[in-house]
């Protein structure tokens, strides 16, 4: 078994350890907010002070945070990753960030003698908790090979994209459709409403035909539910759609609908909601996420 320092203990990387602790590997961990860890510490992982001593002593570092800023304090910080000797150290970032990002810190590993993946994953809390992520892989073949086993504890659909930054850009890729299903979800639940339509019934129906998508399966139900809670930050999905906008933009690529989605997105947070779940949407056309009577 191997031993892995684990960076990011929030809604995804908790469960994600976990996983790893119940196939026996033996954990470090360090999240900014420490009370995040315990659960994981209870179960018998260690915890670190910084990301710097949590590396020190693993074969694999693995980090999913929030934002591209802390990405880059975990790795370059003054008490970051490569402060260590990373000398054959394998390091892999599962956060969503700029693929050049990714780019960096593949070189500075390389300059150091470590390897590194972008690994970024997609499926939300759910897939988290039942290890059913997809992962999406930017590297070299060897590293992707030698760190496989582990990312099958974690994962269901696990891809091996091509060189580094490559996980990131098929992450973008990701969110850009998951922008448009989500605006579906939430547009079609308000005009389902104001049609006075049962709403079970439109979810079961769309569900089951051409309209049928994950979001629709799985944020749906939380909508009529008036479930809220986070399985992916409002805040984060508005970073991602950033990203994604930026890069594009770097092709000469216009992507309008993306666009709008991330205005919609914005409005949200503007009225306080950045810390719920991205199906908190439909707040905007139901106050409060209340259904309309």
């Amino acid at each position: 078994m191997s031993k892995i320092a684990f960076i990011g203990t929030g809604v995804m990387g908790a469960a994600m350890a976990g996983h790893l602790m119940d196939a026996g590997h033996d954990l470090i961990v360090y999240n900014r907010t420490k009370s995040k860890t315990d659960g994981l510490v209870a179960r018998g992982a260690t915890y670190a002070e910084n990301p710097q001593k949590a590396a020190a002593q693993a074969e694999f570092v693995i980090t999913i945070v929030g934002y591209p800023k802390d990405v880059r304090e975990v790795y370059f910080g003054a008490e970051g990753i490569f402060k260590n000797d990373c000398s054959g150290k394998v390091l892999i970032d599962m956060t969503t960030t700029e693929p050049t990002l990714a780019q960096e810190i593949y070189q500075e590993a390389k300059k150091v003698g470590a390897f590194a993946l972008d690994a970024p994953v997609s499926g939300g809390d759910l897939g988290a908790k039942n290890a059913t992520l997809t992962i999406m892989v930017g590297g070299d073949s060897e590293t992707y090979e030698k760190t496989l086993p582990l990312f099958e504890k974690m994962g269901k659909t696990i891809t091996h994209q091509g060189a580094a930054g490559s996980g990131q850009h098929t992450k973008m890729a990701n969110q850009i459709c998951i922008a448009g299903t989500m605006t579906g979800m939430t547009e079609l639940l308000a005009y389902a409403q104001k049609a006075c339509l049962d709403l079970d019934k439109v979810l079961n129906t769309v569900g089951g035909g051409s309209g049928a998508t994950w979001s629709l399966a799985n944020y749906g139900p939380r909508i009529l539910r008036e479930d809220y809670s986070a399985g992916f930050f409002v805040k984060h999905f508005i970073k991602d759609l950033g990203i994604a906008l930026s890069e594009a933009e770097k092709m000469n690529l216009e992507l309008p609908a993306t666009k709008g989605a991330k205005e919609l997105y914005e409005q949200l947070a503007d009225k306080g909601f950045e810390n719920d779940g991205t199906q908190a949407l439909i707040k905007l056309w139901w106050p409060n996420g209340h259904r309309p009577e």
